[in-house]
């Protein structure tokens, strides 16, 4: 298993979720390269409501994201999933450096209990995504 960098990640204080030590993986689509990220991470026992506000927060306003889903486990209060299509690897690293992603983060670590599965994808289409070429 590859070592993990865990990052809680925002822009403009949105959060976008990622652990990223693996190599970056991309796929070629209508003239750009797509980088997916789905990750589940736990809340602090009942801090799930919480972290869930800051993950919210102006969600949409991240530059080179696609898509930024997140989402509640129904089997787990505490658990929470994340699913990501950015334009780019490169815009997704990108995100990290921004003054409300490192607010966000800065927020977020204190109601983070810890960290689940985690994988990247190569977004190939779908709903809300640029057609393939």
């Amino acid at each position: 298993m590859a070592t993990r960098r865990t990052v809680i990640v925002s822009a403009a204080a949105g959060l976008v979720m990622a652990a990223a030590a693996a190599p970056e993986t991309t796929a070629t689509i209508g003239g750009g390269r797509m980088y997916g990220l789905i990750g589940s991470f736990k809340a602090q026992p009942g801090q799930r409501d919480a972290l869930l506000a800051i993950l919210l927060e102006n969600v949409g306003t991240m530059p080179g994201c696609h898509s930024y889903v997140v989402a509640e486990d129904p089997e787990d209060a505490d658990a929470i999933w994340i699913t990501e299509v950015w334009d780019s690897a490169e815009s997704h690293r990108a995100s990290l450096a921004l003054p409300g992603v490192r607010d966000a983060i800065a927020r977020a670590k204190p109601l983070i209990a810890g960290f689940g599965q985690h994988t990247q994808t190569r977004p190939v289409g779908g709903h809300g995504l640029p057609p393939p070429a």
